[in-house]
């Protein structure tokens, strides 16, 4: 059974989260502060985490980030009372899988669960697919990517945007397509969602970074020409 855990200071929330989350079969475990959360995530089992970015002792952003830090991949939706652009792009930038602010409908956000559970590891199994290009290896068995043998650190949504990518070689794919086919749903224009991730991802893949071109007035395309030099 999958299980999520429900990381926030407020009684009311985790209840109501918990109630609709049982509901639609998921095993829930709950944390009221940040340093609870972490403690559950690092010791395992967790298929996906709701954290509140303003949470006690240790906030819902620093658990994000020393998940991340610790190699601890689980995917994360923030949940959180802000709306403005520069807390999207900080909580996307540290990893977070998606984000969702408070007030906010139920329906909604198991919606975006189910379409980050979709994303992630099981999905990539099932395909079985490898992709090789020189020694840059991208397997979704394993859901890892190596160079040169060494795993590169990309985070859950970092592996699925590349992915998408690369099985489209070649292909110039614009932002609303990626945000729908890597996202699962409309983000209605927040091209910089997309960006903020192949900066990223870019960041990952080290002297494999030219591979993602980007194609202006388009969007980006995955091109192994670009960097035949290598």
């Amino acid at each position: 059974m999958i299980k999520i855990l429900i990381a926030d200071d407020e009684p009311r929330i985790r209840a109501l989260i918990r109630q609709h989350l049982e509901h639609e079969g998921y095993a829930c475990e709950e944390a009221a502060d940040g340093s609870a959360a972490l403690t559950l995530l690092t010791a395992g089992g967790i298929d996906l985490a709701i954290l509140d970015v303003m949470m006690p002792f240790v906030d819902g952003m620093t658990v994000l980030r020393e998940m991340r830090t610790r190699k601890i991949n689980t995917p994360v939706i923030m949940l959180t009372a802000r709306g403005e652009e520069y807390d999207r792009v900080a909580g996307l930038e540290s990893g977070a899988d998606d984000y969702v602010v408070k007030p906010f409908s139920t329906r909604e956000l198991i919606a975006r669960i189910k379409a980050v559970l979709t994303r992630t590891l099981p999905k990539s199994q099932a395909d079985g697919t490898s992709y090789v290009f020189g020694d840059l290896v991208i397997d979704t068995a394993s859901h890892s990517v190596r160079i040169g043998g060494e795993e590169a650190p990309l985070t859950p949504k970092e592996f699925d945007l590349l992915v998408f990518l690369a099985s489209n070689k070649g292909i110039a794919l614009s932002r609303e397509t990626i945000l729908q086919k890597v996202w699962n749903y409309d983000y209605y224009g927040e091209d910089r969602t997309v960006d903020t991730h192949i900066k990223m991802l870019r960041g990952h893949l080290g002297k494999y970074r030219d591979y993602i071109v980007t194609v202006w007035g388009v969007g980006y395309k995955f091109d192994p020409e670009a960097g035949r030099g290598i």
